[in-house]
């Protein structure tokens, strides 16, 4: 059975363009952060997991209008698991990240309260447009709740060094940039990576769990590795939640908006579980010592794996 090798080449550009794009997003974040006295914490819940779920976006509303529902919504709950799992999990490896305690109050509680909405919503193996409005009003409402706290904290907290930084303008170009980057890259390498498994007769929920997910969170990972490589752990953490949260309340809902979503029963019954699984499992790995040490970054790594094996075996 022979593959193009144009495949393997949209894989490897893919990659390239990912990880451009993510240095581009983790500098304009940073800057825009401090210029505009908002933390890095939610800037990466905010813009940058907008930015870095875009691929998510895209590739579920595709799907759905396609009428592959296993991979839309497949994409979104195996995403949500990899970013837990594989992506903190290796970025943990790489670099230890320090906890922000508002990663532990509000952050973490936000993830899971979607989560457990997103479940009530399916158990009837239906994902509405009613549903998709209603996760939309939420997400709106919680960002604006994030950035007017945050304002407000900064107010009073003088501490931010803008001494350096590039003007605001260039922040904005570069975090431009850098979702553009991540959305094409993850588009190449989702493309040559999905192409070489239908050659191989991979169902579309496999696909949708293990490569749509990958390749979707591969911006996350880019940009999550680069910023604990850049010394900043809570635009890391914060990229990962938020993604978290957007990949349920914003790419859910506006692909259920647009078409309604059927639900695998084996995401009911299998995939839905390892996703709160994860989920509960980062709390006490936060809680203990205040940071995801590398120690942590292997136990996740360690879920991940064992999610992907039993799934697919």
């Amino acid at each position: 059975m022979s593959i193009e090798v144009n495949e393997y080449i949209l894989l490897v550009l893919g990659l390239v363009t990912l990880v451009i794009g993510g240095e581009l997003l983790v500098k304009g974040a940073v800057g825009l952060s401090v210029k505009l006295k908002i933390s890095t914490l939610v800037i990466g819940m905010t813009v940058v997991s907008f930015g870095t779920s875009a691929p998510e976006l895209i590739v579920s509303c595709k799907a759905a209008l396609g009428g592959n529902s296993d991979i839309s919504i497949g994409g979104v709950v195996g995403s949500n698991i990899a970013n837990l799992g594989l992506v903190l999990g290796l970025t943990a490896l790489v670099f230890p990240i320090v906890i922000d305690k508002n990663s532990l109050r509000l952050d973490w509680p936000a993830m899971i309260t979607a989560t457990v909405i997103f479940y009530l919503f399916i158990l009837d193996g239906v994902l509405s447009m009613f549903e998709g409005i209603t996760f939309l009003v939420l997400i709106l409402g919680f960002t604006i709740f994030l950035i007017r706290r945050s304002i407000k904290k900064n107010k009073s907290d003088n501490s931010q060094e803008e001494t350096g930084l590039v003007p605001v303008w260039r922040s904005i170009v570069f975090l431009m940039i850098g979702c553009a980057g991540l959305a094409y890259g993850a588009e190449w390498f989702l493309d040559g990576a999905v192409t070489i498994a239908k050659k191989y007769d991979v169902s579309d929920r496999i696909i949708g769990i293990t490569l749509v997910a990958f390749g979707t969170s591969i911006p996350e990972l880019a940009t999550s590795v680069i910023a604990a490589i850049r010394k900043q752990p809570n635009l890391s953490i914060g990229n990962l939640i938020g993604s978290n949260i957007f990949n349920i309340l914003v790419v859910l809902g506006v692909t259920s908006v647009i078409q309604e979503i059927k639900i695998n029963q084996l995401v009911l019954t299998w995939d839905i579980f390892w996703m709160f699984g994860v989920a509960i499992l980062l709390l006490p790995l936060m809680i203990i010592g205040n940071k995801i040490s590398r120690f942590d970054g292997f136990v996740l790594f360690g879920f991940y794996f064992a999610y992907i094996y039993t799934t697919i075996s």
